[in-house]
This record gives C-alpha cells, structure tokens and sequence, in this order.
C-alpha cells in the first residue's frame, strides 16, 4: 500500500452493506418476530419481557491467538452482549457461551473461562453453561459467541426513539471494544508487530488492541429513573449507530476523547476521519437520547457527560464530519 492509499474496512476485508444487507434479508425471512428492539429480541411472558441478545468477539481473537492471551476475550464476549441489553432497558441476568475450536487445550479454554468469570462477574450476571464443540474441518483456531437473557418490566423498555430537543449524554469506551478489528489489525501491523511496545503508550501493540470492551451494566440504575427516550451502543458501524435511535440530526459538540489506540491505528493504514469514524467508538461506546433536565442529573450522577443534541435532519454530525 502507498503511502496516498487510505486502508478502508471493505478494504480489510468487511463490507459493511453487505454485511447490513444479509442481516436483513435473515431478518426478512423470519417474518414471525413481533416483539424486537434494536439490540434484543422480546419475549412477552406476562407482566415483563425476557429479552435475548447474541454477539462473538470476532476477529479480535486472532489478537489473542498471536499473543497467546485469552484472558480477557470472555469479558469481551459479554460485554458486546449485556450491553446491547442494557441499550433497550433490560436487565441482564444470565449468559451462556458458546467456543467453536479446531483442537482443545486447556490452557486456553482456562483463560477463556478466566474472562468469561470476570466478565460475568463485573455485569452481575449468572454463567449457566454453554458448548465447547471440536470441528477441526470447520473451524481454524478458534471462535466465541455467547448468548445473554435478561428481564424487564414492560414499562421499562426504553421507547427507542429520540426526539427532536433531546441532550445526548456519552459514555467513554475503554478503546476498540470488540469491533472494527479486521481493519484495526491489518492497520496496527502494516509497520509493527503485535509485541513490540506501544508508540503512543504502556505495553505491546497487541495488548493496546487486545484491551478489554466495557460494560455498561452500572448505568442501568440510573436510567431507569429517567425518562430516557433511547440508547445506543456504539459498536459495528461506529458513530452511525446513533441513527438507530430515529432519523434525526445528532449533533456531537463533545465528544470523549479518542484514546492513543485509534490514533496508532488511523495512522497505520492511512485511515480517513470519516472511516474512523464509521468503524469505531472513538472513546466513546454508549450514548443516551433524553430531556435536558434528566440528561444534566445522569451526567452529574454517572461518569457520563453531555456531549450533544438531537435535532430535525438524519445524520450525524461529529468531529466536521457527516455520517449518514
């Protein structure tokens, strides 16, 4: 790659309209779905809802296969999931995973298991079993997804939808999460090694990418006592995830900071702003869409800040860019 050629996702190897256009031709095809948000399906069993949500680690796990640390994976694994659980208003309560591997060891199955603990144990979920399955024909190296279950009350769903006079209120992501990974990857070692110290901080290359995501869990407390409008988790497709809270213009004045991270990265492959900005959190992993007086006593209650508004339009408008 010359030093003019800018690395893109579809580039690394993931077309995200297409991965967003397979999803809903699935989506399409299993008609009888009802009860959904954004990030959860529902399940109507009386005076509350039992919602479910599934996600993996991904190409993140190739970090930690060249590394040979599977140690925080596990947190990764059920963050991506309770979090978007706690993105509809529900409370996570429960998690089984499931690991995909070419040839088991017990070195690694032990520091996935190690993750899986702590990660359960920070989001106060219960680990209620899950399925190793051997299929070397099949799998190459190896692969984790989980699936987590929840329960709410039928008021306590979050309406998922923003309005227009909503203050936005972010919180910062501990770094890349658990996404944008295959164009995080192929950036951070055009020109390094996942061992060789970190320019921009502490550590090796690969511990900056290998950096645990963040769970949201703690906040869910909070907003419940608010009238909150809508939540996003920002997670595949970077800032444009705010577009799933309504087509509305989503003015981000103050952001968090992007950390060292996305900078290594950015410059690794000659990254554009806009494509940073459509793959990845940019140090910040959750916003809330709510009135300004409940948006002022979250901030001042959490470690959140207020970082923008929802306006009439449809895009989002952060860092002078426009992503749509």
């Amino acid at each position: 790659m010359t030093e003019e050629e800018e690395l893109t996702y579809s580039d690394a190897g993931v077309d995200i309209d297409a991965s967003e256009a397979a999803t809903a031709a699935l989506v399409g095809a299993v008609s009888d779905i009802d009860n959904t948000t954004d990030y959860a399906g529902l399940l109507d069993i009386g005076d509350q809802y039992l919602a479910l949500a599934t996600d993996g680690v991904g190409t993140k796990l190739l970090v930690a296969e060249a590394l040979g640390d599977y140690s925080t994976v596990g947190i990764d694994c059920i963050a991506m999931n309770a979090n978007d659980l706690v993105a509809s208003g529900v409370e996570p309560v429960a998690f089984v995973d499931y690991l995909a591997v070419d040839e088991p060891t017990e070195e690694f199955s032990e520091q996935v298991g190690e993750g899986l603990a702590a990660g359960a144990e920070e989001a106060g979920v219960a680990l209620v079993g899950g399925e190793t399955a051997v299929m070397p024909e099949v799998i190459s190296g190896l692969d984790l997804a989980g699936a987590c279950a929840g329960l709410a009350p039928k008021d306590a769903i979050f309406p998922g939808e923003a309005e227009v006079g909503d203050v936005l209120v972010g919180f910062e992501s501990s770094g890349i999460h658990s996404n944008g990974l295959t164009l995080a990857r192929k950036a951070a070692t055009k020109d390094h090694d996942y061992d060789d110290d970190f320019p921009l901080g502490e550590g090796t290359v690969g511990e900056a990418l290998l950096e645990p995501t963040r769970l949201y869990t703690y906040l869910l407390p909070a907003l419940r006592e608010r009238d909150v409008h809508a939540a996003a988790h920002v997670t595949g497709g970077g800032w444009t995830n705010l577009l799933r809270m309504g087509e509305h213009r989503y003015e981000i004045d103050d952001p968090f900071p992007a950390q060292p991270v996305f900078d290594f990265v950015q410059d690794g492959g000659n990254v554009s702003d806009e494509e940073m900005h459509r793959t990845f959190n940019m140090g910040t992993g959750f916003v809330v869409a709510l009135p300004e007086d409940d948006a002022e006593s979250l901030a001042e209650e959490t470690d959140g800040r207020i970082i923008g508004t929802v306006a009439e339009g449809e895009t989002v408008a952060i860092r002078g860019l426009s992503l749509d």
